[in-house]
């Protein structure tokens, strides 16, 4: 079993690139499973409705997202359009499972492939550097003693290399893959661990790397040279699409193979 996870997509920039490798790299690879973090889909900040339906339309089967979820209003009301039970996209937009109780939204989704593969995707943040959240660790404890499928994706949207190395190690042997997100900086230490997990701190943006993590330059460099608040915009410079793909066997969920990708126009 193949799956494909792509890296925060930002902007329009990322949206376009993404669009021009997902079919191809679907088609040639055999791809089985595809999981996008959306989160910045958005301008940068956050992600709506239409953009969710759009990148549902290039073939991802579950969206995670993160810190800007929220960012864009209009998709609390997309995320409670359908009942828990659902199958339908919104149910398959996912915001971080350890935000606080009440969240609207959910963390987990359990699915089935065509093929009756069954897998599972789940979405946590990190709480260094990141703000307000529940323990990431013990709500993968409390997620994975509900979960029936053997395939499991993990979202960690995180800053600290720390905590998301550290995921990686209590989760190995329990999970098929622990991928990082959020630091847009894509890392080179994609491995399978011991005990069959797939691991990589951090995807990558999918997005334009003529930037500052995703923003125009000047923005930033103004931001740090004065230490004055600015409106940040996306760049739309050498987009390029960052995405790693892990090779699994279905039936015992451990990774054999793991494999970073970073594609240009």
């Amino acid at each position: 079993m193949l799956i494909l996870f792509v890296g925060d997509v930002f902007g329009s920039a990322g949206r376009r690139i993404v669009r021009e490798h997902l079919r191809h790299i679907i088609a040639e690879r055999g791809v089985d499973l595809l999981v996008i973090n959306a989160e910045n889909a958005a301008g940068g900040f956050g992600i709506t409705p239409a953009i969710a339906e759009d990148l549902f339309d290039l073939g991802a089967h579950v969206l995670t997202t993160g810190n800007h979820v929220w960012d864009k209003r209009e998709i609390v009301d997309y995320m409670q359009s359908v009942p828990e039970d659902s199958n339908d996209r919104p149910r398959r937009l996912l915001r971080p499972a350890n935000f606080v109780a009440g969240t609207p939204g959910h963390g987990l989704y359990e699915g089935e492939l065509p093929s009756g593969q069954t897998y599972a995707v789940i979405n946590l943040q990190g709480r260094v550097f990141m703000g307000a959240s529940d323990d990431p660790f013990r709500t993968a404890d409390t997620l994975l003693e509900r979960i029936k499928a053997k395939v499991i994706v993990v979202d960690i949207h995180a800053e600290a290399t720390s905590e998301k190395v550290a995921l990686g190690w209590y989760l190995d042997g329990r999970v098929t893959a622990v991928l990082g997100t959020h630091t847009h900086v894509p890392t080179a230490d994609d491995r399978v661990l011991p005990g069959g997990t797939a691991y990589q701190t951090d995807v990558g943006m999918s997005g334009p790397y003529d930037s500052v993590i995703g923003v125009e330059k000047d923005l930033v460099l103004q931001r740090f040279l004065s230490n004055m608040p600015g409106r940040f915009e996306a760049a739309k410079g050498d987009p390029r699409m960052a995405a790693t793909l892990i090779e699994c066997d279905g039936k015992t969920g451990r990774a054999i193979s793991t494999q970073r990708l970073l594609m240009g126009e």
